[in-house]
């Protein structure tokens, strides 16, 4: 019954997120997942480990499938998002916690560029 609530109180609360809100919750949740990843290494649960590269992945795929190209700066975007791609699934072939500690400050730069942006937008 509380989990039908919940579940209920989740969609309700992205469904009235602004772009800006969804993006940087995207952000969030793929630094999220990369830290997860880290764990699972360190732990040798490679299963986790594949399930978070594997969602990470899928993150970042969304967020280049949803890019704009009528703006200039999607194409740079669209860039620097095939780098993740490339990046995440070199990790996902080498298992080398490297490319986590490399990719994860370039993903909350990005993230904390995108606040910024959304912050002075609403001003």
């Amino acid at each position: 019954m509380y989990q039908n609530g919940y579940e209920q109180y989740k969609m309700q609360s992205v469904n009235t997120m602004t772009h800006g809100e969804m993006l940087l919750l995207l952000y969030d949740e793929l630094i999220k997942r990369l830290t997860r990843a880290q764990l699972a290494l360190d732990d040798k649960n490679y299963e986790s480990f594949d399930k978070s590269v594997q969602r990470s992945k899928d993150i970042v795929h969304y967020l280049d499938k949803t890019l704009n190209m009528e703006y200039e700066i999607s194409y740079e975007l669209r860039r620097m998002y095939e780098f993740f791609l490339y990046e995440l699934s070199r990790l996902q072939a080498g298992r080398n916690s490297a490319v986590i500690q490399e990719l994860k400050p370039l993903v909350a730069e990005l993230r904390d560029a995108f606040r910024e942006a959304s912050k002075t937008a609403s001003v």
